[in-house]
């Protein structure tokens, strides 16, 4: 069994061992993987055209009111302002939405999970939803964040070109994940000595891109982060699922880019044989002058900070302001936090509550502008590990993992 758990050395171990023909790309036939070579190899520049195979029932199914959200299709940011006073955890109601297609709306008396492979000790082995709630249950508070989340500001900031949704900071949220562990699930299901890989795979609408049908949305984890701390989550802040949020049962993949929190589970292949798919070959790499020609794995998410407060918000000079915002890293939790209202000097603010490994650190600063004009707001985090927001985001062709210091632009008018 793999001792891998860590997002960048598996990458380069599976690539290598893909390259060399060692590893399986289930679900995608010969011809169809042959299309998918000759429009861009390892790595295809060209994800955003792709499309949902079939419709559903979304886009998106629950309310997107627009003080709440900006939506992109079947997509939706939370506007960061509508977390003012919100508490530690995002609301269901203001929770971030990314889809791939669309979100399907499923029944959880009819669900099945189906556990399959050669990296099972026995056949295949079916999970109902009550299955499920009747296994024993663990709770984590952990963020998800999209592996694009800030795209925008490598054009808005850095002048650069990039492809895909142009988020801005709002494709992130904490909850409070309730579930079976994965763990518990593929010891019920049998699992082997010889298993290395397992492959999650939802149940929305086939995906397109460069007229290839991908087949479901998938992406395989090691067997060793497999065992280490994912969640079969069917609860969200106290509450069964929301259809958008997975419902009846996603996995929450603590640490690792968003995608590997595959939603709407439907079927978990368990195998002895090294395995990729096309969401770890062909998208969510990091691609670009700086990087090699097959690209590099989209991992953990950098350190980010944002201010709950409106783009270019209207504040009144000799007033008292406390400013308030939230910052996050995939390393873990934050250390420090400092804000800078003049551009040039950096002063810490005061953390609220705690910071969490896998959360965010909520933080406050005081300001009274003296004189109306225009103001830059720039936040920047430390995290455990010594990481600290830059001040430029290394570039890549898709806009992945922006991380560097937002210049959050305000206005002060005369009192």
């Amino acid at each position: 069994m793999t001792a891998l758990n860590n997002e960048t050395d598996y990458d380069r171990m599976r690539v290598a061992q893909w390259r060399a023909g060692r590893a399986r790309m289930p679900g995608l036939s010969r011809r169809g993987l042959l299309r998918l070579t000759a429009a861009g190899g390892l790595a295809l520049a060209a994800a955003g055209t792709a499309t949902p195979a079939a419709s559903a029932a979304g886009p998106i199914v629950k309310p997107l009111p627009p003080e709440l959200f900006e939506v992109y299709g079947s997509n939706a940011e939370t506007r960061w302002e509508a977390m003012r006073g919100q508490g530690y955890l995002t609301p269901v109601d203001r929770f971030f939405v990314r889809d791939h297609t669309s979100t399907p709306v499923l029944d959880a008396a009819a669900w099945r999970l189906k556990l399959f492979g050669d990296g099972l000790r026995g056949g295949p082995v079916e999970f109902s939803y009550r299955d499920l709630r009747a296994l024993p249950s663990e709770t984590i508070t952990a963020f998800i964040e999209c592996a694009g989340n800030g795209r925008s500001f490598f054009t808005s900031q850095q002048g650069q070109a990039v492809g895909g949704t142009a988020w801005k900071l709002g494709a992130v949220g904490v909850a409070r994940w309730r579930g079976v562990r994965l763990a518990t699930v593929l010891a019920r299901a049998g699992l082997s000595r010889d298993a290395v890989d397992v492959l999650p795979e939802g149940l929305d609408a086939d995906y397109l891109a460069s007229g290839v049908n991908l087949g479901k949305v998938r992406r395989p984890l090691p067997v060793a982060k497999a065992l280490e701390d994912v969640l079969l989550a069917y609860e969200m802040n106290g509450r069964p699922l929301l259809p958008d949020h997975g419902f009846p049962v996603r996995l929450v993949v603590p640490s690792w880019a968003g995608i590997a929190s595959i939603k709407w589970l439907g079927r978990i292949e368990v195998s002895a044989t090294p395995l990729v798919s096309p969401w770890s070959t062909q998208f969510y790499r990091l691609l670009g002058p700086d990087y090699p020609a097959e690209g590099t794995l989209v991992t953990e998410q950098v350190v980010k900070s944002a201010f709950e407060l409106p783009w270019g918000a209207t504040l009144v000079a000799g007033q008292r302001q406390v400013l308030r915002g939230r910052s996050w890293s995939g390393h873990g939790r934050i250390r420090h936090v400092e804000v800078s209202t003049d551009g040039v000097t950096w002063q810490p603010a005061k953390p609220i509550g705690p910071a969490l490994d896998r959360g965010w650190l909520r933080w406050e600063f005081p300001w009274r502008p003296r004189e109306a004009g225009s103001y830059t707001l720039r936040a920047r985090a430390t995290d455990i590990t010594g990481a600290r927001q830059p001040e430029v985001a290394p570039y890549n062709t898709q806009g992945y993992l922006f991380g560097a210091v937002i210049r959050h632009p305000v206005t002060v008018g005369a009192a």
